[in-house]
């Protein structure tokens, strides 16, 4: 009796990449070295973001990636912002938050959730010449993301705001800000609506710059509104929705977080593999040693596991599956990579690793925001568990 034999199915791996991807990748790590690669130490050194670097992002078509064409953008896949976030990171993550916040999170809130007259208004503008932001965290705010104390009345046409935000990426160069603030905290999380506020509203300011660790050229400002008018077609999605568009929105900024991180460890990996060949103990350079090879191969698979979950959960995105859990996967997994990787980066290095003469110790405090925005590691696990174990 013949045996039958299942039929042989071609797999392609999750980190093959399409010509078009390839071409796009190997463009997005080009101008990331070339164009951001010069700045980066100043700009750290600084607190400042460089504003000819931002102007090039939207002449390079980074800053509205997925954006179809007909809005002015690049018609791209989630996938491909994905890669440039991660070709970005691996060379400065501020430049790659300043692209992911973009990507990930307002384009993507428009795109979904916007009216038509909101996406021919604001689009073309994201793609082409104004920063976007998003605001949802306060000081009582943030894993309790909708303990929200901002507030949103309305008046006749206007909705006026009034409240303060903390902690929100893109503040100094942004031109438009997605404002998450409750129609009435009664509601709970159900009085919760998100509001398109431009720059230009009367009663819109920005408040103080926070001095941070790492990711510090990236601009983290706090937000004030004092009688802010808002007119009412500027409500993104609906009225009391506003935790809904939070909420399936964050899920996808996590794979861009997962993405920032994958850079973060894959920039430490290069510059600790780069120095172990140049640096030589014993008439030998060090990376001969055994101990450094190991060490080195542990983190090389360590950053391909990552960049296995980033991908997964981007590609699950685009093909419009469920992706809950793995975005939350590898936010949790690459923050955890990208922390590991850069402080063995810096013991590989040994002393030079802990100046400021080399990238090692940036590498490592860029590492830590990972495990905090768009969801700490303890939130990330807690979807997992929810998720593995059929919980809701």
């Amino acid at each position: 009796m013949t045996e039958l034999m299942p039929p042989v199915v071609s797999v392609q791996p999750l980190t093959a990449l399409s010509e078009e991807e390839q071409m796009f990748q190997a463009a997005a790590r080009e101008f990331a070295e070339k164009e951001i690669g010069p700045h980066v130490a100043q700009m750290d050194r600084e607190g400042v973001f460089k504003p000819e670097l931002v102007e090039k992002f939207f002449e390079q078509g980074f800053m509205g990636i997925e954006v179809p064409e007909a809005y002015g953008g690049s018609g791209g896949t989630f996938f491909m912002a994905i890669l440039a976030i991660e070709e970005f990171s691996r060379v400065d993550a501020s430049a790659g938050v300043v692209i992911d916040v973009q990507n990930t999170l307002v384009m993507n809130a428009i795109q979904r959730w916007g009216t038509e007259a909101q996406k021919k208004a604001f689009l073309p503008r994201l793609a082409s010449n104004t920063v976007g932001a998003y605001a949802l965290s306060e000081a009582g705010s943030g894993s309790d993301a909708f303990s929200l104390e901002t507030r949103a009345q309305e008046d006749g046409d206007y909705y006026v705001l009034n409240g303060r935000k903390l902690w929100i990426t893109n503040a100094k160069e942004a031109g438009l800000y997605i404002v998450f603030a409750s129609i009435n905290r009664e509601l709970g999380y159900k009085g919760v609506t998100a509001f398109l506020v431009e720059r230009s509203f009367p009663g819109f300011s920005i408040g103080k710059k926070e001095d941070k660790l790492g990711i510090r050229a990236s601009s983290t400002c706090e937000l004030i509104l004092e009688d802010c008018r808002v007119p009412k077609q500027n409500v993104l999605g609906e009225v009391g929705k506003g935790y809904k568009v939070a909420i399936e929105t964050l899920n996808e900024g996590r794979i861009g977080i997962g993405a920032q991180m994958l850079g973060v460890a894959r920039g430490a990996f290069d510059c600790a593999a780069r120095y172990a060949r140049e640096r030589k103990q014993f008439g030998k350079p060090i990376a001969e040693f055994q101990a450094i090879q190991f060490q080195l191969a542990r983190l090389a698979t360590e950053i391909e596991a990552a960049r296995l979950m980033a991908y997964n959960a981007a590609r699950l995105k685009d093909a419009r599956q469920p992706f809950l859990k793995e975005a939350a996967m590898a936010k949790y997994y690459s923050s955890q990579v990208a922390e590991h990787v850069a402080s063995e980066a810096v013991e590989i290095l040994g002393g030079c690793g802990f100046t400021k003469d080399y990238p090692a110790e940036k590498y490592l405090r860029d590492s830590k925001i990972g495990k905090i925005y768009e969801g700490t590691s303890f939130m990330q696990l807690q979807t997992i568990a929810k998720a593995v174990l059929g919980r809701t």
